[in-house]
């Protein structure tokens, strides 16, 4: 069972994936990328004439002794992380 949540959350990345994060104030290191994928944003939703992409990953992380799956997003036009879902 997912749920969803949208938190900001902090990341550490390498070569443009994450390799951690720290979510509600716990430090996840992450030990597989399940997926990635890209989603361009709508150039009419946007202000500006370069409307940036969301890029998602779901990935395996450990909080500290559990391993979980979790979906980050990183907003290129906005520069900033979200925890959008984590699995039970």
């Amino acid at each position: 069972m997912s749920r969803l949540y949208g938190d900001p959350i902090e990341v550490w990345s390498r070569e443009g994936q994450p390799v951690q994060f720290v979510w509600r104030d716990r430090l996840h290191t992450v030990h597989r990328i399940l997926d990635h994928w890209v989603v361009a944003r709508e150039w009419w939703k946007t202000s500006d004439s370069d409307p940036g992409e969301r890029r998602f990953w779901r990935l395996e992380a450990d909080p500290g002794g559990r391993v979980g799956v979790y979906e980050l997003r990183f907003d290129t036009a906005g520069e900033g992380w979200l925890l959008i879902r984590a699995w039970d």
